[in-house]
């Protein structure tokens, strides 16, 4: 049988990038995966004309970021899982139209309330379509051609998350907020049709396995309640802080279940490597640095200096440009040096970055107020993401490399989830701070300092954890 043959496919065997079904199977996730990726960085911009189009205060606008990333880090995993047991293709069409059917009810919101809950339905269908499109490479593609079809999809993939900033800022100018949910359908609609006709059915080895039902209830509810409690405590009083106390005996409850779990969503036991524990912490205080500062620096561009959303987007673009030229080269440089010098520098000048960003206030000049923080930032991320990815990855056995790669994916969605809830109240702002740019801006300046301390110690946490090259226990306990 050929390798285009057949709707059938293992691991390692099948397709060409250079053959028909192989460029659908690209173009198909490629655009699933950007769309997900796209929607982290495109509604940060449009979040100052929601908030006044939906009369949405600061709490409102972090509910509409955070809805999305809780229900994406929660069930990542679950979301890799049901792939492998009912077939990659079919979940991941499955999460394509889900994702394609809430981006419509985003559009459509006319509240803030329906809004956020809108955006926790499209967070479910990110869970299935992301840790599917890579799946969907690794097993459908020839061996020899893999790399070239991974490198295409995270290069291009890449490009569409680059470009999020700058094409939100267009179409809340030129049509309305609401275009850059109603984007998604049609990028779909092609994604569907691609998929449908090109990508091969795969299945895990766990496709016979239990799904732990139980470990995706016990982290949704947990990360849901301690979100709440620091998104909604500083203006609501003792209330939240109840809902908060929940999360975290819910979030000890996921452990215990996960430890007793037969198949569990997060293998224990890959932490006991040291390496890996601390390639994660420090992904954590990396990305808690970046998905906080990107939620914060916005709105302040547009609130309190006066960009519009177009030159608010624009002003990204030097960093997300320095990541993509940067990391290739970073990869290199750790395969020859190790990744620890550059996961030690990388977290160090980001840091230096936003502590120059938490000095731009009214009357900025970008040249010299906003771009030197920028280009620190994306400077350092560009030295840390690929040698943090490959300390993850050479911390931990082949046979739970997909896991490890699971484990260290939904820790980034989480840390910025918990920054977009915790660094508004590290700062001391309240809901009524977003109408009042004085306010607003004393307590940017305060959570981006917080930030800068956080990412920063990332670079520490690599210092002590990250040593030579380390093989830990295959995940089991």
């Amino acid at each position: 049988m050929r390798a285009d043959d057949g709707d059938e496919g293992r691991a390692g065997s099948g397709l060409s990038v250079s053959s028909r079904r192989g460029r659908g199977t690209l173009l198909a996730t490629i655009l699933g995966s950007g769309m997900a990726f796209l929607d982290q960085t495109v509604v940060n911009v449009a979040l100052p004309t929601l908030g006044r189009e939906l009369d949405a205060g600061l709490a409102g606008l972090q509910w509409t970021v955070d809805a999305y990333l809780l229900t994406l880090g929660a069930l990542l995993l679950l979301g890799g899982a049901l792939g492998d047991s009912y077939g990659r293709r079919r979940i991941f069409l499955v999460g394509l139209g889900w994702f394609a059917g809430a981006s419509a009810l985003c559009a459509l919101a006319p509240s803030i309330e329906l809004l956020v809950a809108a955006r926790a339905f499209q967070g479910i269908g990110a869970a299935l379509l992301v840790p599917g499109s890579l799946a969907i490479l690794r097993g459908a593609f020839l061996p020899d051609e893999q790399g070239k079809a991974i490198g295409l999809w995270a290069g291009l993939s890449g490009v569409t998350t680059a470009l999020g900033p700058l094409l939100g800022g267009w179409l809340v100018e030129a049509v309305s907020w609401r275009a850059i949910f109603f984007i998604n359908v049609p990028l779909a609609g092609l994604a569907i049709w691609a998929a449908a006709r090109c990508v091969p059915e795969l299945r895990g080895r766990t496709a016979a396995a239990r799904l732990d039902l139980l470990g995706a209830a016990t982290v949704s509810a947990g990360l849901g309640g301690i979100v709440f409690a620091l998104t909604e405590g500083p203006a609501s009083g003792w209330r939240p802080l109840c809902v908060g106390i929940a999360g975290c005996i819910s979030l000890a409850l996921f452990f215990v279940v996960e430890r007793r779990a037969e198949n569990p969503m997060l293998p224990l036991g890959i932490f006991g490597s040291k390496r890996f524990s601390g390639a994660n912490a420090a992904t954590l205080a990396v990305y808690f640095g970046l998905g906080g500062s990107m939620f914060l620096v916005v709105l302040q561009l547009q609130s309190v200096v006066g960009f519009s959303p177009l030159l608010s987007g624009a002003a990204l673009m030097p960093l997300t440009a320095l990541l993509l030229v940067l990391s290739p080269l970073a990869g290199r440089l750790s395969s020859q040096i190790g990744p620890r010098p550059l996961m030690t520098l990388g977290p160090l000048v980001a840091s230096a970055g936003l502590a120059l960003l938490a000095g731009v206030g009214a009357g900025a000049f970008y040249p010299t107020d906003v771009l030197p923080g920028v280009g620190l930032l994306g400077l350092g991320l560009g030295l840390t993401v690929a040698p943090l990815t490959t300390a993850v990855l050479t911390s931990v056995s082949q046979e739970v490399a997909g896991a490890a790669s699971g484990v260290n994916n939904a820790i980034a969605r989480i840390a910025g989830l918990l920054a977009v809830a915790a660094l508004p109240a590290l700062g001391g702002m309240e809901g009524a701070d977003f109408a009042d740019p004085r306010a607003f801006s004393e307590g940017y300046r305060r959570a981006m300092l917080a930030a800068a301390a956080i990412c920063g110690a990332g670079g520490l946490i690599s210092l002590a954890t990250i040593g030579g090259e380390e093989r830990g226990p295959p995940g089991r306990q």
